[in-house]
């Protein structure tokens, strides 16, 4: 069971069932499960190629994200690794004597990112062409590992923070990133001298390679001038540092070179947020529901919590399954994340035509938004006169602190976007 909190907050069958489905999906965002399928005998068996470890001189692993823990220890555990880097967000309890294991940033960067940014390209130039590097990415890689171009560190924490708060989507803000880095957009592949294959768990919707980790190991499809129109977009030209703005409008006129148009090693995309969905219907249907699966959910949450609740048809034993991520636009100074907005948006909106319906949903990797909770479930009977002065003050996790409903997995050392779900037993 990953959600530590399953007997207080399953209040009822119907809260019982949910929390069953819910867990079912987090439980198949283990990465463990799919890198055993690919690491066998020595190789990596992958789509269209197998490659045979026991041709190199040596094996490392680059291992950036939520899930680099993990993913790093299994790999190790599964063939021979003769040493590596591994970033990750909370290094507590990750003990392996072959890995520099480096603490860094999330969501915005710190000094640690930028080391180990450092840490990477120098590992990288000592690599010979008788070596392969196995990258392993995972959400949460942007911020975990950067190297700012044109701009200071202080700088790109102001940048990326005014991008979190303003609605824009992960592609925004990985094009803006990849254009303010010296590593991201595929940069990161010019201190290469050895093979390499990258692993990559998708926490973007549409799985694009080019966005995930904001295409540190792949190429960059965006340009100078996309970057330029998403500051203006968000009316953001006026609030980031001047820095920002010159740097990205030197690239517009060609004066800085663009990031790179081509794939130099091959990525493999080996789970997606589908993965947990598929795992929920199962489980739903184990406990005799319909289902219906909504993917690649993105957008707003004020538009996503309504267009969720039209989907669901009110008959019992139905249950609608969503996967994706949404945004919040911040403007109040509470506490919360955007699964528990879209819990509350989406119970608001049923309560106006069912009072027994269940909500939910999680951020497969333990964390929503600020807080320390997975994410939140409710109910359409349950109070609905409150929601709103909440929402108001984006303070979506206090009332669910107050009235109860929050959900605690702690964090779960992986990352596949957030799943939930809305059923009537």
């Amino acid at each position: 069971m990953v959600i530590r909190n399953f007997q207080p907050v399953s209040a009822n069958s119907a809260k019982k069932d949910a929390l069953y489905i819910i867990d079912a999906g987090l439980g198949a965002a283990d990465p463990r499960l799919y890198l055993q399928k690919i690491i066998t005998n020595n190789h990596l068996v992958l789509p269209g190629r197998k490659i045979d470890l026991a041709k190199y001189d040596r094996v490392f692993v680059i291992a950036i994200g939520k899930a680099s823990g993990v993913m790093a220890g299994t790999v190790d555990l599964l063939t021979r690794i003769d040493g590596g880097i591994v970033v990750v967000q909370d290094k507590s309890g990750l003990l392996n004597k072959k890995f520099k294991i480096i603490q860094a940033g999330h969501p915005l960067p710190n000094k640690n990112s930028l080391v180990a940014a450092k840490m990477i390209i120098q590992f990288l130039g000592k690599t010979n062409p008788g070596d392969i590097v196995i990258f392993l990415i995972s959400g949460g890689s942007s911020s975990l590992v950067a190297l700012p171009d044109g701009i200071t560190l202080a700088e790109k924490q102001v940048t990326t923070d005014l991008l979190l708060k303003c609605g824009a989507s992960i592609q925004e803000i990985n094009c803006i990133r990849k254009h303010l880095s010296k590593i991201k957009g595929g940069k990161m592949l010019e201190y290469l001298r050895s093979d390499a294959v990258s692993l990559v768990m998708s926490d973007v919707v549409g799985n694009d390679l080019s966005s995930i980790a904001s295409g540190m190991t792949y190429y960059d499809k965006t340009t100078f001038a996309d970057a330029y129109k998403i500051l203006k977009k968000y009316h953001l030209e006026k609030l980031v540092p001047k820095s920002v703005l010159q740097h990205l409008s030197l690239g517009v006129k060609g004066k800085i070179l663009e990031t790179p148009k081509k794939v130099k090693i091959k990525n493999h995309i080996i789970v997606t947020n589908k993965n947990c969905l598929d795992a929920m219907k199962s489980r739903a249907k184990d406990l005799g529901y319909s289902t219906k699966i909504l993917d690649c959910l993105y957008g707003n949450v004020q538009d996503l919590g309504p267009k969720i609740s039209k989907t669901f048809s009110g008959k019992k034993m139905n249950c609608v399954i969503f996967g994706g991520e949404s945004t919040v636009v911040v403007t109040g100074k509470g506490k919360g994340g955007r699964n528990q907005e879209l819990v509350l948006y989406t119970a608001s909106d049923l309560s106006k035509k069912h009072k027994d319906v269940t909500v939910a949903s999680v951020g497969t990797d333990g964390i929503d938004g600020t807080t320390d909770c997975a994410g939140a479930i409710w109910q359409s009977h349950q109070r609905q006169d409150a929601i709103k002065q909440y929402l108001d003050k984006n303070d979506s996790y206090n009332f669910f602190k107050k009235y109860g409903g929050l959900i605690f997995t702690g964090p779960t050392g992986t990352n596949l976007m957030d799943i939930g779900l809305v059923l009537r037993k």
